[in-house]
């Protein structure tokens, strides 16, 4: 049994400690199994439409708290209150729409002989969703409320740097009459909290959202006990730029394709790939876009960009980045803070580390390919497949291109990738599952087939 150990929370922007949370035993966690089973079993047993009414009023609980949670993710993972504020909402619109899913989650009748086949579907018991610090609000949502919408308890683990808006959202779910037990916020460590949950045989499901090579650990041990899991992982989204494009509208976009969270997001397009006879303009364009990015205090209504999460990950992306390497740079502030300005590296190789890894940090690569071929093999030479974009004119183009772009998430003319009402997941070393969309409470049932004989 581990002992008991604290979290210190830090403020991106400043270093400063904010807050010091306890952290989970592996006792703690099996307490909480405990305490989810016990009201899982009940929550099942209720009437659909009472939980759907539970649901929606934790989510007019969190729209009445919008701005404080918001205020809040600023605070512990320095992201600018614009975003934050879209974060606390989609929170909010997640549980909307799922509660909209309880009454409709509804089984098949399969024609057979000799009587009447019928499937069930039914809650598979407690889940636990180990959340990232990139987007700890939403991230979290998407596991927990389609979760509960379909009649299971969750175990929420929070990432270690993030944990606050998480803690909140458990003591707003209880003030919206969620029974005791049946949502649970347990911050704590991976190795120990992470961990206890992926083992602890009262776990039916993990939902994790992370790194790759954790991923591929946590697939590891739910294989060893035969236990379901839903994982969304890494991502090098490729955005790519057509001749036949809006060039203007491409470039002027591209900035925030990669800057969003600080470059902190598994969608971000950070392989720029450009149609050679199109590559000057665009990069004329891109350069004075790059610039102008506002980098600064993430409660600033003005700013764009904030910091990075931590020390360590400062580090890691300053270690794909060399001072002179040629790159279009912008600017970022000094002094106290994990500051990494904008940057798009040009001249790589198309294999070079920043090309083909996910630095999750305000860094893009730019490379020129010669027609639609060429983009695609650009595209997916790469080990992830989760996001990207395709600028055209040509509606047959953007159809192909979609068609032969290993990625779960495509957007044309755009770079939006996520929606709470559309399924949403990587190929390859992206995942396995999908979540959000009208599907997604169906990822937390188990479907029990019962045939009724209608012979004398």
């Amino acid at each position: 049994m581990s002992a008991s150990h604290e979290l210190q929370v830090l403020d991106p922007a400043t270093e400063e400690v904010i807050a010091v949370v306890p952290g989970a035993t592996v006792a703690d966690v099996d307490a909480a199994v405990v305490r989810a089973r016990a009201a899982q079993r009940h929550w099942a047993a209720a009437a659909p439409a009472d939980r759907a009414r539970l649901l929606r009023r934790f989510a007019a609980v969190v729209d009445q708290h919008v701005e404080e949670l918001a205020q809040l993710e600023v605070r512990e993972a320095g992201h600018t209150i614009g975003n934050a504020r879209w974060e606390a909402g989609n929170v909010r619109d997640l549980l909307d729409f799922s509660a909209g899913g309880v009454e409709r989650l509804s089984g098949r009748q399969i024609p057979v002989a000799g009587g009447l086949d019928i499937t069930l579907l039914e809650p598979l018991g407690v889940i636990g969703v180990i959340a990232p610090w990139n987007f700890p609000m939403p991230i979290a949502a998407w596991g927990t409320a389609p979760a509960l919408a379909a009649g299971n308890a969750v175990i929420l683990k929070p990432a270690e740097t993030t944990p606050l808006t998480a803690l909140r959202l458990a003591d707003l779910a209880l003030e919206a009459g969620l029974p005791e037990g049946l949502f649970q916020v347990l911050p704590g460590a991976g190795a120990v909290a992470g961990n206890a949950l992926v083992e602890h045989p009262g776990v039916a499901k993990i939902v994790f959202t992370g790194s790759t090579r954790v991923g591929k650990q946590i697939m590891a041990a739910c294989a060893d006990r035969v236990k379901r899991v839903t994982l969304e992982l890494g991502g090098k989204s490729p955005n790519i730029v057509f001749a036949d494009a809006d060039i203007e509208a491409a470039a002027a976009a591209t900035p925030m394709s990669f800057l969003d969270n600080a470059g902190q997001d598994c969608c971000a397009r950070t392989r720029i790939l450009v149609q050679r006879t199109a590559y000057d303009r665009f990069m004329d364009l891109l350069g004075p876009a790059i610039e102008g990015i506002v980098v600064g205090d993430p409660a600033d209504e003005k700013t764009q960009m904030g910091p990075l999460i931590s020390r360590v990950q400062l580090d890691r992306v300053r270690s794909y980045v060399a001072d002179d390497a040629p790159a279009l740079r912008g600017s970022a502030p000094e002094g106290a803070g994990f500051w990494f300005p904008p940057t798009v590296l040009t001249g790589l190789a198309a294999d070079a580390p920043a090309a083909v890894e996910e630095v999750f940090g305000p860094v893009a690569v730019v490379l020129p390919f010669e027609d639609e071929a060429d983009a695609v093999r650009l595209a997916n030479a790469t080990d992830y497949g989760l996001s990207g974009s395709i600028w055209t004119r040509d509606v047959g183009r953007a159809l192909r291109v979609s068609r032969a772009v290993a990625a779960g998430n495509l957007s044309v003319n755009s770079h939006s990738s996520v929606r709470h009402s559309t399924p949403f997941g990587g190929y390859k070393q992206s995942g396995l599952g999908r979540e959000l969309g009208p599907d997604a409470l169906t990822a937390f049932t188990e479907t029990k087939n019962v045939f009724i004989s209608t012979e004398a």
